[in-house]
């Protein structure tokens, strides 16, 4: 799947606009300086204004579809296009910045 690599410092909200934040970032890989995010950490969603009584709101999230070619201590990252699932909520994450150049370090 190909697309922009996301990075620690991207803007990335559930579908109702709360923020969501990864809890292990990767510095192996930077991109503008900052750490990339491997498609295996949790992320985590603050201040998702949908109402609990109906299912919200948002509190975590996981990415299901990342990078195919593009691999950080042997695991793909999360890309820009790829596929990320809410709990309890079962929204969508979407990613609205994020870089194009990679730097290994």
């Amino acid at each position: 799947m190909p697309g922009p690599l996301v990075h620690q410092g991207a803007v990335v909200i559930c579908a109702h606009g709360g923020q969501a934040m990864p809890t292990v970032p990767n510095p192996r890989v930077r991109v503008g300086g900052q750490a990339t995010v491997l498609l295996a950490a949790p992320w985590t969603v603050a201040a998702c204004p949908f109402p609990p009584v109906s299912g919200g709101p948002c509190l975590t999230s996981v990415w299901s579809v990342g990078s195919v070619r593009v691999r950080s201590m042997g695991q793909p990252l999360v890309l820009a296009g790829g596929l990320a699932t809410c709990a309890p909520t079962g929204v969508p994450l979407a990613v609205t910045g994020s870089q194009f150049r990679a730097v290994a370090t």
